[in-house]
């Protein structure tokens, strides 16, 4: 076993372990998504392109909440990867569930792809969002595969967490390392769990678009907020509707940033 295979070991069973507790939650108030809630955030609704009619590739999807709710909003097809076979059989049972069975999951390491998708098809809409990046440890990697499968004139959206935020809450290097950190903590989830290790990367804003640029993409927008759309911080404190803020710190702090990229 390679140290790359390694740590992509430990996170799958982190998140084989995670998901379990996340099906349960609150935090992602399944129930709510079942009686036809959607699972995406005010910052991404705002910001996504249109998506009836268009093909999707939903990267990291975790157990598809999101890949369901663009579905919902009249994608002609969907589909979702995910690196945890636990996950993406919960994907597949909400699929069922919600009469979505149209929605594609594949099951992989989001670097390897093309391994398990035919690497002809095309979309117009890649689509990643918050906690993703972290897992990657070859961004330049993430962007080709990207840029491989958007069609001509395709686009990226991607919210993710900030690197300033996550570089004070985890104490962890702004910049990107070959060496991940090492963790061992539970999850953003309320209620008690049993702590899992995970191997994470951090990526500054520039290394993201550099990635993009360097793979042909254009990028078209950039935004920062001062606000999560989550509570899956420490000592964060709520101060207008869905929108989470760092408690005790006057100034603003950056939380979250989105952007969208297009294929020439």
């Amino acid at each position: 076993m390679t140290t790359t295979d390694k740590y992509l070991r430990v996170n799958t069973d982190s998140w084989d372990a995670r998901t379990k507790d996340h099906l349960n939650s609150n935090f992602y108030n399944v129930a709510g998504f079942l009686k036809g809630e959607t699972s995406l955030q005010e910052i991404e609704l705002a910001e996504l392109p249109e998506v009836k009619g268009k093909r999707v590739l939903h990267l990291q999807c975790h157990f598809g909440m999101d890949t369901l709710s663009l579905a919902r909003m009249g994608a002609s097809r969907v589909v979702g990867v995910d690196i945890s076979p636990v996950a993406i059989d919960a994907a597949k049972q909400l699929a069922h569930q919600t009469h979505l069975d149209h929605v594609e999951f594949v099951c992989c390491d989001v670097l390897s792809l093309q391994q398990h998708l035919q690497a002809s098809q095309e979309f117009d809409l890649v689509f990643v969002s918050y906690g993703a990046l972290c897992w990657l440890a070859d961004l330049n990697a993430w962007a080709q595969l990207i840029h491989h499968y958007l069609a001509p004139q395709g686009q990226l959206y991607l919210a993710e967490f900030h690197p300033c935020y996550t570089l004070v809450y985890d104490k962890a290097s702004y910049f990107f390392q070959s060496q991940p950190d090492h963790f061992e903590e539970q999850s953003y989830v309320e209620g008690h769990q049993q702590s899992q290790p995970f191997y994470c990367w951090s990526h500054s804003i520039a290394e993201v678009v550099s990635a993009l640029i360097d793979a042909g993409l254009k990028l078209q927008m950039l935004h920062e907020f001062d606000f999560s759309p989550y509570d899956c911080f420490e000592q964060l404190e709520e101060r207008q509707p869905g929108r989470y803020y760092p408690a005790g710190i006057p100034h603003n702090v950056p939380m979250v940033f989105s952007l969208l990229a297009q294929k020439a």
